[in-house]
């Protein structure tokens, strides 16, 4: 097993978006890519979950009913936080100007860009 696998056997990635079909589809291609993935219908969701504690690096639609996924990145900020964040949305220019944030991808997003993302999100130095 090359230390890249075993990085990703042990990094914890949360999916937040209030689609079904996206949750489903991002939990099947980041396990294929051997991540650990717990997925969230909502923020609050995964803020009640006590989530936060354990995530690597957090993928999250923007908007969403209840708090939005740029709420919930202020949020994690303001407790301290500091997960990578990568967006993915049909209206990508609403996460130009976040802190913190690693890319803001449109959805549909391609898989590649995506994994691409996650591996500069969880690079030491992110």
């Amino acid at each position: 097993m090359t230390q890249a696998t075993q990085m990703r056997n042990t990094t914890t990635i949360a999916v937040v978006d209030d689609d079904e079909s996206v949750r489903t589809a991002l939990d099947s291609l980041l396990r294929s890519s051997g991540y650990k993935v717990r997925t969230y219908c909502s923020a609050i969701e995964f803020l009640d979950a006590n989530a936060p504690a354990g995530t690597h690096c957090l993928i999250s639609d923007i908007q969403m009913p209840g708090m939005s996924g740029v709420e919930l990145h202020e949020r994690l900020g303001a407790m301290g936080l500091r997960i990578p964040t990568i967006f993915i949305t049909a209206y990508p220019d609403l996460g130009a100007h976040i802190p913190r944030l690693v890319a803001c991808l449109p959805k549909p997003c391609d898989a590649d860009k995506l994994l691409d993302c996650i591996e500069v999100a969880l690079r030491p130095t992110h």
